[in-house]
């Protein structure tokens, strides 16, 4: 299990969402992050998550 970061930003660069959580892997990290930025409807909004190496695995401008 590793720990992802999961962030959304408003167009002005305002952060809206700033949080982490754990997956197995980087597949599993994208269906999490997809979920929580859907339950927040944040899925639209400029948002990014990162792997524990640092990897973009799930980006939207």
């Amino acid at each position: 299990m590793g720990i992802y970061q999961l962030s959304a930003f408003e167009p002005t660069g305002e952060k809206l969402l700033d949080e982490s959580f754990e997956a197995a892997n980087d597949e599993q990290a994208k269906e999490k992050g997809t979920a929580i930025l859907t339950e927040k409807e944040l899925l639209d909004k400029t948002h990014r998550c990162a792997s524990p190496s640092g990897k973009l695995i799930l980006f939207h401008r």
